[in-house]
């Protein structure tokens, strides 16, 4: 039974069969030159018991078209497929902790990825000769494929789900603010490599890889706002304020930027793999600026230290989140209210 132009047909085969009816689409149409002719490329939906079956699931097809091919494809394949997309929104530096974790996946890598079960996932999680940290990527990449799988209905079930005996481990790192003596010293030793960054993280709230990563074309002088952000749909493509006082820094940051000819804020001009700032090069120049200052913090406790200068000086709740890139659960606060970019700089001025 033909359909109408490029849906389908529906026909019964020959001889004693259990399921003679049998569903096929048309995927494309190829042109072969040398004899003049087109192709019909055509691949089975199904075999069906019955006619009605057949048509309903060509009908079904139709509707929402699916991968007929989507139970083949292997585990190497779903990442090359996930990974094209996700590493888009990603800074290189957390790039390489997903590759480094697939490639612990190496015995599974040309299984059909229906095939795998949770066994094979805890199987090379187990033999992997890593520390925690690591095998809990290995487990958070497997759950982020699943949820790439199910999307695309390669499976029904998510097995990494099911995987008991890779724990996440509590965190115990301890966020520690910056003291106003510590503050005091910073501004002491501006003359130092990357203090000036690191005020710009106190008085900002971005993370260390959203700071590490802005780039000079999303600095607005004029308006003193930053835009950027990463991690989350509301921290990406926020609006930061700048601060009165760090602006002076942003912009000699910026004006050095403009004279080097890069792209980025802040810069290395004596980088050996380049001068614009990526997460790691950050924290080894953090790190320095701590052992000058003998100070022991970690990158993240100046948005810590942002966020509870914030608190303390009375900053508006939603406003807060808004600047930090934290999700907004009041409905109406998140849908139908608008801020301006003078409701953030009155805000962030309440920091003193």
């Amino acid at each position: 039974m033909r359909m109408g132009n490029g849906m389908g047909s529906v026909y019964k085969m020959k001889g004693k069969r259990r399921k003679p009816w049998r569903a096929i689409v048309t995927l494309r149409i190829e042109y072969n030159e040398e004899i003049c002719k087109a192709k019909q490329i055509r691949r089975v939906i199904g075999d069906y018991a019955t006619q009605k079956e057949a048509l309903e699931a060509l009908t079904e097809y139709n509707k929402n078209p699916y991968d007929i091919d989507a139970n083949k494809i292997t585990f190497s394949e779903v990442y090359d497929k996930w990974s094209d997309d996700h590493f888009k929104k990603i800074v290189p530096s957390a790039t390489r902790t997903w590759k480094s974790a697939f490639s612990y996946f190496k015995p599974i890598h040309n299984m059909r990825f229906a095939d795998i079960r949770p066994n094979h996932i805890e199987g090379c999680i187990k033999a992997a000769d890593v520390g925690g940290s690591t095998k809990q990527r290995m487990k958070s990449l497997c759950n982020m494929l699943y949820k790439y799988a199910l999307k695309y209905e390669i499976v029904t079930v998510n097995y990494a789900d099911l995987c008991d005996s890779i724990k996440r481990p509590k965190p115990t790192i301890e966020r520690v603010p910056y003291s106003a003596a510590e503050e005091q010293l910073l501004w002491d030793n501006l003359d130092f490599p990357f203090v000036d960054m690191v005020l710009i993280g106190i008085y900002s709230g971005w993370r260390p890889q959203e700071l590490s990563i802005l780039k000079i074309a999303d600095i607005d002088l004029e308006n003193r706002t930053y835009l950027g952000g990463l991690k989350t749909d509301a921290g990406r493509n926020r609006v930061v304020p700048i601060h009165d006082k760090v602006f002076s820094l942003v912009k000699n940051c910026y004006d050095k930027a403009v004279e080097m000819g890069s792209e980025y804020l802040f810069n290395d001009e004596y980088g050996q793999q380049g001068t614009y700032m990526t997460y790691d090069k950050y924290r080894g120049r953090f790190n320095k600026v701590n052992k000058r200052l003998k100070m022991s913090h970690r990158p993240h406790d100046t948005r810590h230290t942002f966020i509870t200068k914030a608190k303390h000086s009375g900053v508006d709740e939603y406003l807060l989140k808004m600047i930090v890139g934290h999700e907004i659960n009041d409905v109406t606060e998140k849908t139908y209210t608008h801020r301006t970019i003078e409701e953030l700089h009155t805000e962030i001025a309440k920091i003193e």
